[in-house]
């Protein structure tokens, strides 16, 4: 083969010219789905996992908390990483790292074996995640292609975190509990060779050393804070030495990785990004939308099993619409974002979700199902046009060269405000919960203590105490807790509302500027012209 065709090869190859751009989108979807279902497979087996390797109580919480920690430390490190050293060939070391340990955690014999391969886990996923977003930017560089390969991804994202339980209460009724990692290792088998046959290589066009000590800050401090803010919302002490020194240690070396990053001639991640209204704004708006929502997800759950006493495969579907809402939400996503532009689409997306929140405030103790179907409905299809909106705008605005950065700035705001909302909304759960149940006629001051930690400990007392004294504590519990959960539901409405506001810096018009066919990675059949083409109101 001449040095011309080589070279034409090597090209083709390097922009996906030669697989369709849409075969390309599965190839991602599948990754993506991989690492969503496995953050939340394993809440299932916990159980099991305990009954089998009787891990202690730390040995136990980092079994289930190690994966998403680390993957959340690591995401700027390996999103950075990409755009120097080629996101195909992080993405494909990331397959092969989630499938070693996902081997070595379904074969694991002790609790401190399954930590270390979760933590591999993390690792690998942390791999995949910013590359998958980054080569999407890359291989659709049309904006509107790119929006409706955005909805398909973050509908894939949804399914992946609704399909975890599910599938690990299937693989739990027939198999043992490392089955739930051997899923892993034939999809990966598949996706290796195949996305090395049709994935794009592609890096960012910069200069200069990759900057490793401003990667290891920021993964040490991002370590520190999710770490401290996980224990935050485990309901630890705020001035404890184990929650307080991981907290402030990673924020300090944060700050100090945004100081390096100022003065470096070459930084890691070029903070000029977020002098972008744009891009900033997007950023806030998916912390907000995390925040507001994930800590209340988890609330539900409790509510559903706890008051209604429902199982938890009930629990399932009767979540299972707002997971049909948010994949609904995400495939019909671009053709919103194309008619109302950005900053309609988030902001209405915030003010339904608002509206979904204060709807549910209707809960009461007794079981209302078509109340529950129509917030629950509201609430995926508000948020996940909310972080669509976000994410699309956020990608959008970001260089080509800079996408894997980009990719993994959305998603550590993901993380973060997730963690953060589980802290903040946990405490305001427990600040309105705790005073329902301080002079329960009957129940000593310390039982009464006790069961104010939760729903489920006061159950527990209930049940110790035994006759009035029991029922009247297990029925005031219930309703402290509704009246909890209505606070918080006002709460997180309005933060809801304060991202409402915070969208309107977001562009009025989605900006459609075609690249031309010499700059395009996969050209398609309509982006010759080259002309700037603006969608949306205003």
């Amino acid at each position: 083969m001449s040095g011309t065709t080589t070279a034409a090869a090597r090209r083709r190859r390097e922009t996906g010219a030669g697989a369709n751009r849409w075969v390309v989108l599965v190839v991602l979807c599948v990754s993506l789905l991989l690492v969503a279902v496995d953050a939340t497979v394993l809440h299932v087996a916990v159980p099991a996992v305990t009954e089998d390797l009787t891990p202690g109580a730390i040995e136990l919480l980092w079994i289930v908390d190690v994966y998403p920690l680390v993957c959340a430390s690591l995401l700027i490190l390996f999103g950075t990483l990409g755009d120097r050293v080629g996101r195909r060939r992080v993405l494909l070391l990331g397959y092969a790292l989630f499938g070693v340990a996902s081997a070595v955690a379904a074969l694991a014999d002790s609790a401190e074996v399954l930590i270390a391969a979760r933590a591999l886990l993390g690792v690998g996923g942390a791999m995949i995640m910013p590359a998958t977003l980054s080569i999407l930017r890359q291989v659709f560089p049309a904006r509107r292609e790119r929006a409706l390969a955005i909805g398909v991804w973050s509908a894939v994202a949804a399914v992946g975190a609704a399909v975890g339980p599910l599938l690990g209460g299937f693989l739990l009724e027939h198999f043992w509990w490392g089955s739930v990692f051997l899923i892993n290792i034939p999809l990966m088998l598949v996706s290796l060779p195949v996305g090395r046959l049709l994935l794009p290589e592609s890096k960012g066009e910069r200069d200069g050393p990759w900057d490793v000590v401003g990667a290891l800050m920021a993964a040490a401090g991002l370590f520190g804070v999710v770490l401290g803010v996980k224990r935050l919302g485990g309901g630890e002490d705020p001035l404890s030495v184990f929650t307080a020194v991981p907290l402030m240690a990673g924020a300090g070396l944060l700050v100090a990785f945004v100081r390096r990053q100022r003065r470096r001639r070459h930084p890691l991640v070029d903070l000029r990004m977020f002098s972008r209204p744009a891009f900033s704004t997007s950023v806030g708006c998916i912390v907000l939308a995390m925040l507001a929502l994930v800590g209340l997800e988890l609330i539900a759950a409790q509510y559903l099993q706890l008051v209604l006493e429902l199982s938890p495969l009930e629990t399932g579907l009767r979540l299972l619409p707002l997971t049909v809402a948010a994949m609904t939400a995400g495939l019909v996503g671009a053709k919103m974002l194309q008619r109302f532009g950005p900053r309609t689409m988030v902001c209405s997306g915030f003010c339904l979700t608002a509206a979904a929140v204060v709807t549910l405030t209707a809960m009461g103790t007794e079981d209302n199902a078509p109340l529950l179907l129509t917030g629950f409905v509201m609430l995926g299809f508000g948020l996940e046009v909310t972080l669509f909106g976000a994410y699309e705008s956020m990608l959008s605005e970001a260089p080509q060269e800079q996408a894997g950065g980009a990719a993994a700035i959305g998603e550590t705001s993901y993380q973060l405000g997730a963690g953060i909302g589980i802290a903040l909304l946990g405490s305001v759960m427990n600040a309105a919960y705790a005073p329902g149940l301080a002079s329960v006629h009957g129940v000593p001051p310390g039982d009464a203590a006790a069961a104010g930690h939760s729903l489920g400990e006061a159950y527990e007392v209930a049940a110790r105490l035994g006759g009035g004294s029991g029922e009247a504590l297990r029925v005031a519990a219930r309703h402290a807790f509704v009246h909890g959960l209505h606070v918080t539901l006002l709460v997180s409405a309005g933060l809801l509302l304060l991202g409402a506001v915070m969208a309107l810096r977001l562009p009025r018009a989605m900006e459609c500027a075609e690249p031309s066919p010499s700059r395009a990675g996969v050209p398609g059949p309509r982006e010759a012209s080259g002309a700037p083409v603006r969608v949306g109101g205003g």
